[in-house]
């Protein structure tokens, strides 16, 4: 550790540190455009220049590191006109065209201009014209006026991805970022470019004017669609209940999980949330008319606990069926496995994922479920649907999530007693069971998953579930009360913390060291 002084302020700090990440951990923002934590330093947008006592002239913070006894300036009156300096000739060629540009409250240019700008423009020769609205790959624009060559856009294609379809072309006041050969950019991770971007050069073709950035609430999740875990933010417009308007989210960014993720996600965790917004159950269907049920959850958790105990009771728990999913949290395996496998001693237990695809070796697994590794750690055997088997002497059968194939389904179904279906979304499947209850996704429930890699991760929620849904973590501990065959075990289950730590007593994989 090294002991230096940033603005008078002492900062102890591991030796190696650069001053821009001193800096940063003492809580003193420095202004950067080209610096990224994922590459190495470049300084080419000399926005980061601070002055340090006994050098002639001001430095990098982004390359300079630190040494014991340094004594660094970040606002002082040669640092702050250094920067108006810099933004002036950054602004001498961008287009002003804030009001209709799509990174318009995300622009860090915007933040510092108005931090270090605020000045009159000296600029009276004509702007160099450069193409707009190029499309360099599937899902992006480039404006080559905005761009200010910072190159991250480059330098993840060539560090981290290893494509190269970005280059800078040309010299001096002509210089730009191109694709090679009119091959656009169209590998599993372009959307991290407009990410990245730190202006509004490169921007998102399922985004781009959509809506404005200041309109939308965010909050961080776990994305669901690989068994990765990436840890990502959810951006939103929480919608006007007064006026009728859904909430909706608008995007999908990733964020900072070196464990995981690093600073990226694919294309398919950040594009593919239309299952968030599109055809979402929010609310308790009974098509069975002559039960005479109120779509209550309290009446409906007791109406599927009275057919628990009555099998039960019989002696006939064997001809229960449960049909699960990955999707589901480690605190709902938990609580399925311990009512259905340990209370009830259930045998026809299978899962329902989404099919296996391709993955890319980077972050995307061919695992389309984020729990997998969670329900096999668990104790479950994970066994496709098979429905002769299902059909085969069965009462009650119990389905979570909606990605049962239909057409396998409808034949089995019509020879058991009572189905139940807990599901996020409105599909064919619904008209199929005599039950229908609404649950949350991921991102609107707290518990946690287990990724490929054995990681436990825990999430909170970020959104409102619609309507009438329930997590099934509440409803599960609801049922194993109300089933009465071990009352004392559940009623301690008010929390998915509660939970996870009751899984930590039982299975060793999950224990926190403390």
């Amino acid at each position: 550790m090294v002991k230096i002084f940033i603005n008078e302020m002492p900062v102890e700090i591991e030796e190696g540190t650069t001053v821009l990440k001193a800096a940063e951990k003492a809580g003193i923002s420095i202004p950067h455009l080209c610096y990224h934590d994922a590459f190495p330093p470049e300084g080419s947008c000399r926005m980061c220049l601070v002055e340090i006592e006994g050098l002639p002239k001001l430095e990098l913070a982004c390359s300079t590191r630190v040494r014991e006894g340094m004594k660094v300036f970040t606002k002082s009156e040669k640092v702050v006109e250094a920067r108006k300096g810099v933004l002036e000739f950054l602004l001498a060629e961008h287009p002003l065209d804030c009001p209709i540009c799509d990174k318009a409250g995300d622009c860090k240019l915007q933040d510092y201009y108005d931090e270090y700008g605020l000045f009159e423009s000296q600029f009276s020769e004509h702007k160099e014209k450069r193409a707009k609205k190029v499309k360099i790959g599937k899902n992006l624009i480039h404006d080559q006026e905005r761009c200010i060559l910072c190159r991250r856009c480059v330098r993840f294609l060539r560090e981290v991805i290893k494509t190269q379809e970005l280059g800078v072309f040309e010299r001096g006041i002509h210089s730009s970022v191109n694709i090679y050969d009119l091959t656009p950019v169209n590998n599993n991770y372009s959307g991290n470019l407009a990410q990245i971007c730190p202006v509004g050069a490169i921007t998102d073709l399922d985004f781009r004017f959509k809506t404005r950035a200041w309109f939308l609430e965010k909050g961080e999740s776990i994305c669901p669609l690989c068994s990765r875990g990436c840890s990502i933010i959810i951006e939103y417009h929480p919608g006007h209940y007064r006026f009728g308007v859904p909430r909706k989210v608008y995007r999908i960014h990733a964020s900072k999980n070196q464990e995981v993720n690093g600073f990226w996600i694919c294309d398919l965790g950040r594009y593919g949330y239309s299952y968030l917004n599109e055809n979402r159950l929010d609310r308790i269907i009974v098509n069975r008319e002559e039960w005479r049920l109120e779509p209550v959850w309290d009446i409906i958790l007791k109406f599927l606990a009275q057919k628990l105990k009555r099998l039960e009771y019989r002696g006939k728990t064997s001809r229960i069926a449960l049909i699960l999913n990955s999707w589901l949290s480690n605190e709902e395996l938990f609580l399925l496995h311990k009512i259905f496998k340990t209370d009830l001693n259930a045998e026809k237990v299978f899962f329902a994922d989404p099919p296996q695809e391709e993955g890319d070796n980077f972050l995307l697994t061919p695992e389309r479920s984020p729990n997998n590794r969670g329900a096999r750690e668990m104790g479950f055997d994970i066994k496709p649907v098979h429905s002769k088997a299902l059909a085969e002497e069965t009462d009650l059968i119990v389905a979570f999530g909606s990605f049962l194939a239909e057409a396998d389904l409808k034949g089995a179904l019509g020879k058991i007693e009572t189905k139940v279906l807990f599901t996020s979304h409105v599909s064919g499947l619904n008209s199929l069971f005599d039950i229908v209850l609404p649950t949350p996704l991921i991102a609107e429930k707290g518990g946690s998953l287990t990724n490929v890699d054995g990681r436990v991760q825990k999430f909170s929620a970020v959104l409102d579930p619609p309507g009438d849904s329930l997590p099934e973590w509440r409803m599960l501990a609801e049922l194993g009360r109300e089933a009465g065959i071990n009352v004392s075990f559940y009623r301690e289950f008010t929390s998915p913390e509660e939970i996870f730590e009751g899984i930590g007593k039982e299975i060793s994989f999950f224990r926190v060291e403390k």
